[in-house]
């Protein structure tokens, strides 16, 4: 009996039976290969060009005659050489060789690939790597589908689980070495191997969606406090050039309470994914001790790379995802940027003749981003555990226009958006998140987890609105014509903004900062803030409160937690002085 590769769906099988057919190129325009003489083809069907066996997709069918788009660089492929159908959907194989390993948009391993990357020449196979293998199954006993059979595990990694198809464990391997492709059990008649291979456009079935929230902590105190998002939600970061995208996204990926991370650089420059990939090989990881690559898995497909990977590369970073989600592990995907796989999207749709909208952008892009956002979710597995796939898809608008079609139609998807502020990030205020002009659906159910949780965010909001009213209206007629409650409003929006909204990537006790953390110097610039406010209130001259000395608790940050009560106290024995 053949092996059988189970998933999300056991039982079935992940690839049906090539037919053989085969057909001829006809014409080659860049990424778009069309083919005479494919009968039986089917939408989305894995196609093999030319004498290279270059991978392509059916995307339109008219007849024996297929449009397909190549994932390749089509360079030497011409009219009248051989495509030949596989019978299947472009399938991503997964395994224990993800966590830690770099891979291209088609999740092919990049270690090892060499310098330039040439469709003619083999890869090395993750197939051959042999793994520890822990059964977790009895022989004879009657499992549900997605319970665990065995454990994998690799370094500091969290451990791999063989999910059953479901049925009676007939036979089960021995604890020991074994090769992903070699048979560790037999389930309900059906050999169940280590790896899988997974068709990326359909998500992977699970038991039961939960509605409940839970926050994901990312490290970074203007989003846990101001626009938190959950675990299973969806996010947008949209920002122009120099504006911090890529620093706050690896932040992200470095601190985020996540047990997996997906890093997607699609389309972006080479030099920094190269940046991510040495960052988390040397970074250990706080929460298990290793190394934070461990739990990381990169797809690398860089602008230099062929054009129309960037379009499989997303749901291939969403399908691993979804993989880890259904072995009760909290995923994050981080999509670097959604932005240049909608342009991949356009420049097939161009050459295609296809129906332009916006920009030239295609009719379906609102569709194609609604199905992308949708696969987002924390739920209850088939196996009855407990799992989550978040999404974070930067967009990088050209020039900075956040009213441009792919930054509008995200919007409309997505629970969260951390807009990046051109003028901030030019001021050096990192992270360059705008708290006004950004959005949070569910930051009052997310605070409402603790009380005093909500009522901080809801002080720091209004000060921070209050103070940039303000601050429009200071530069029209100055500041020192306000009022005494107005020039302290200012004051303490300068205070919430360079104490506790500033934070820098490169400090290793600010980089990151936990929700105690964060609570406490809120609570210390809020008790600092209202302080000002009664002693204005009470005839002190502004000017002396003023000119009193911040510093202390505006170095608070750098400092360690329990000190900065003491800081607190110290700022409020000096505004006591300016009676």
């Amino acid at each position: 009996m053949g092996a059988v590769n189970t998933s999300g769906a056991p039982g079935a099988p992940d690839t049906v039976s090539a037919s053989g057919a085969a057909g001829t190129v006809s014409r080659v325009n860049g990424p778009l290969v069309e083919v005479d003489g494919l009968a039986g083809a089917a939408m989305f069907e894995l196609v093999e060009l030319g004498p290279h066996r270059l991978s392509g997709e059916v995307v339109s069918l008219r007849g024996a005659h297929a449009t397909v788009q190549a994932y390749e660089y089509t360079g030497g492929l011409a009219p009248g050489h051989r495509a030949e159908r596989r019978g299947a959907p472009l399938s991503a194989l997964l395994g224990p060789h993800l966590l830690g390993g770099v891979f291209d948009g088609l999740l092919r391993p990049l270690d090892g690939a060499g310098l330039w990357l040439d469709p003619a020449a083999p890869r090395p196979s993750p197939t051959d790597r042999a793994w520890e293998f822990a059964p977790l199954a009895e022989q004879g006993a009657v499992i549900g589908r997605g319970t665990a059979l065995g454990a994998v595990r690799s370094g500091a990694s969290p451990p791999y689980l063989v999910l059953s198809p479901g049925g009676e464990v007939s036979a089960i391997r021995r604890a020991g070495p074994c090769r992903a492709a070699d048979p560790v059990a037999v389930v309900g008649g059906a050999e169940v191997t280590v790896e899988r291979r997974r068709p990326v456009r359909r998500p992977l079935p699970y038991a039961a969606r939960l509605d409940e929230m839970t926050p994901l902590t990312t490290g970074q105190r203007v989003i846990d406090l101001l626009l938190p998002v959950s675990l299973g939600g969806t996010v947008a970061v949209p920002g122009g050039f120099g504006t911090g995208k890529t620093v706050l996204l690896q932040q992200i990926a470095k601190w985020c309470d996540a047990d997996v991370v997906v890093y997607v650089g699609c389309g972006e420059r080479g030099n920094e994914m190269a940046d991510v990939v040495a960052e988390l090989a040397g970074m250990p990881d706080p929460r298990t001790g290793g190394r934070l690559a461990d739990r990381t898995v990169v797809i690398a497909n860089t602008s230099n790379m062929p054009m129309m990977a960037r379009e499989s590369s997303v749901y291939t970073g969403v399908t691993v995802a979804e993989h880890f989600r259904d072995m009760g592990y909290d995923a994050v995907v981080i999509a670097d940027s959604t932005s240049r796989w909608a342009e991949a999207r356009r420049e097939l749709g161009s050459r295609s003749g296809a129906l332009p909208a916006e920009e030239g952008y295609p009719a379906d892009l609102a569709s194609a981003l609604a199905a992308f956002y949708e696969r987002a979710g924390r739920v209850t597995t088939l196996g009855g555990r407990t799992g989550s796939v978040t999404i974070v898809g930067a967009v990088s608008p050209p020039g900075g226009d956040l009213t441009e079609p792919v930054t509008t139609l995200t919007q409309r998807f997505v629970r969260s958006q951390w807009t990046l502020d051109r003028d901030l990030a030019y001021a050096r205020h990192y992270p360059a998140v705008s708290w006004s002009g950004s959005f949070a659906r569910d930051a009052d159910a997310l605070a409402g987890v603790t009380p005093e949780g909500a009522a901080r965010r809801a002080r720091v909001t209004a000060l921070l609105a209050e103070a940039d009213r303000l601050t429009a209206l200071a530069e029209l007629v100055g500041a020192g014509t306000l009022p005494p409650h107005e020039r302290v409003a200012l004051l303490g929006g300068r205070l919430v903004r360079e104490g506790l909204l500033q934070q820098s990537a490169l400090s290793p006790t600010d980089a990151h900062c936990g929700p105690a953390r964060t609570a406490a110097l809120a609570d210390a610039l809020l008790a600092v803030v209202e302080r000002a406010q009664a002693l204005a209130g009470q005839g002190v001259p502004v000017a002396s409160i003023e000119d009193r000395d911040f510093s202390p608790l505006l170095r608070a940050k750098d400092a360690p937690e329990e000190e900065i009560p003491a800081r607190r106290d110290a700022v409020l024995r000096e505004l006591e002085a300016a009676r």
